[in-house]
């Protein structure tokens, strides 16, 4: 069968939430379509799907805030933990 996932993760320099960048990738087959960064600020794809989709999302006003909004809520949240 086909596998489609994401994957989120935070990347840590230091504790201070201006040196963290928040990744949600999305793949499909193991392979890589789209990204969200928060150092980029919006969706970029790597295959043709994964670039319409980035298009799509990217002209979603509230869901690209939602997603530049995960670098305090989810990345923030866990520093301590880690």
């Amino acid at each position: 069968g086909f596998k489609l996932y994401f994957l989120d993760r935070c990347v840590f320099n230091s504790s201070d939430l201006n040196n963290i960048e928040y990744i949600r990738s999305g793949y499909y087959n193991m392979d890589e379509i789209i990204r969200f960064s928060s150092s980029v600020g919006k969706f970029v794809g790597y295959t043709e799907f994964g670039v319409k989709q980035a298009n799509y999302w990217n002209s979603q006003a509230s869901y690209l805030a939602q997603m530049r909004a995960q670098k305090e809520t989810v990345c923030k949240h866990n520093i301590d933990a880690y």
